[in-house]
């Protein structure tokens, strides 16, 4: 019997994906006016490639960026980029329509609900409290306090001693096959997996694993199951 469900945050709650494009496209179009010699496709790749190599959760790609266009860190234009990205990105901040009737739901039938999440721990927080989400929650657990990202099965292991919930007991509902669905699975958790469809290599490992899951498209569906 399920009594403790984890959620991930970024694309399943809310759409993260297309508003940080947006947003980090604003940051350089603001830094391009104010002086950055770069045209806007070619800041954008310079910007991806730098977030690739030091992954999302760091917090100076545009030091990177001007320190590799000028050779040297220029503050004013960072904080133009910052400040922008961040106005942007909070302007279009929105939840998905179902996810909050679906955590109500959830919480009305007494289910514990916590999150797993790869990232920084006040950078979660931030999320969930300017969705107006974090009082839903009884424990947030990141990579960062964790010391390991999803899908190491350590994290989940973390998040169901601080719930108090043994695996079978446990559910884990995200959009990441791998991260999500596959680190869940390897705790001896549940998963429920969010996506719009299956892909040829995870219909392929499902079948080879006879793997049990549910699989949702929207997550107002959840509730169908739960």
């Amino acid at each position: 019997m399920i009594k403790a469900v984890f959620l991930d945050i970024d694309d399943t709650i809310y759409n993260t994906s297309e508003f940080a494009k947006l947003a980090r496209r604003a940051a350089l179009s603001a830094m391009i006016d104010a002086g950055l010699p770069l045209s806007p496709e070619d800041a954008y790749k310079l910007l991806r490639e730098i977030i690739k190599e030091k992954g999302s959760n760091y917090n100076k790609h545009l030091n990177v960026l001007t320190k590799r266009v000028f050779g040297e860190e220029k503050p004013l234009l960072i904080a133009i980029g910052m400040i922008t990205y961040h106005n942007v990105k909070f302007a279009l901040l929105r939840l998905f329509p179902n996810t909050m009737p679906t955590l109500i739901d959830l919480k009305s039938k007494g289910y514990k609900l916590g999150v797993i999440s790869n990232g920084l721990t006040i950078k979660q927080y931030e999320k969930l409290v300017r969705l107006g989400l974090h009082h839903f929650f009884d424990f947030v657990i990141t990579s960062e306090e964790a010391g390991v990202e999803k899908p190491d099965i350590a994290i989940y292991e973390l998040a169901m001693k601080r719930m108090g919930c043994d695996p079978e007991n446990s559910v884990m509902i995200g959009n990441n096959f791998k991260d999500d669905v596959l680190g869940a699975l390897n705790a001896g958790m549940s998963a429920i997996y969010l996506t719009p469809g299956l892909t040829k290599p995870e219909k392929k490992e499902i079948e080879e694993r006879g793997i049990d899951l549910d699989i949702v498209s929207d997550i107002g569906d959840v509730r169908k199951i739960l």
